[in-house]
């Protein structure tokens, strides 16, 4: 594919989906390279539906096929809370400190069994001819309660991945990039986008 639209500012998100990406597409574009592209509202009750809404918006105003992802935190002890409002769980214009800060506190009185949790991503693919296509990728662990680690973002630092002894912010790019949810539903648009090219 010569040109993909990636509906994110998020140049964090790029990177990941760059590294997966970069054999397949020879031009990667964020929404930060297109002034003219409004932020959309992310008003929909699932991942699937604030990603459909803004692979449209973005596949509208550009021309290009875009891909866009929904992702969040779905813990157990908050009955799936933060869910599709992680990014701004701690307000409209929090950042990921306000935000990690604000789970630790829900979660301080809970017992560690409560703790646990999943990260889901679902990406929806949108092409001007028509297509829309969607993957999801699902990654379980637990909630810390106290940050570690240096990559990544978002809850990232807090999140210990079910069978590592790391939280996702402590795994290489390559790691996180095949086990996390976003890896998952990359990895998914990968093997559609392959089949798609080859035909």
């Amino acid at each position: 594919m010569k040109r993909l639209l990636v509906a994110t500012r998020n140049r964090g998100k790029l990177k990941e989906i760059r590294a997966v990406l970069d054999d397949l597409v020879e031009e990667l574009l964020c929404a930060a390279d297109l002034p003219e592209l409004q932020e959309t509202v992310e008003d929909g009750a699932t991942f699937v539906d604030n990603a459909l809404k803004k692979a449209r918006e973005a596949c509208l105003a550009s021309g290009l096929p875009v891909l866009a992802d929904d992702s969040g935190l779905v813990v157990d002890g908050l009955d799936g809370r933060p869910g599709v409002l992680s990014a701004r769980f701690a307000g409209p214009v929090a950042d990921d400190a306000a935000n990690n800060r604000k789970l630790l506190a829900e979660l301080a009185l809970l017992p560690m069994a409560s703790r646990k949790a999943a990260f889901v991503c679902v990406m929806a693919f949108v092409h001007p001819d028509g297509t829309e296509q969607t993957f999801q990728g699902i990654v379980s662990g637990r909630i810390l309660d106290s940050l570690r680690g240096e990559g990544g973002f978002g809850y990232d630092p807090l999140f210990l991945v079910d069978g590592f002894q790391q939280t996702m912010a402590e795994l290489s790019l390559e790691e996180k990039n095949h086990i996390s949810h976003r890896g998952q539903a990359l990895h998914a648009f990968q093997v559609y986008l392959r089949q798609r090219e080859q035909r």
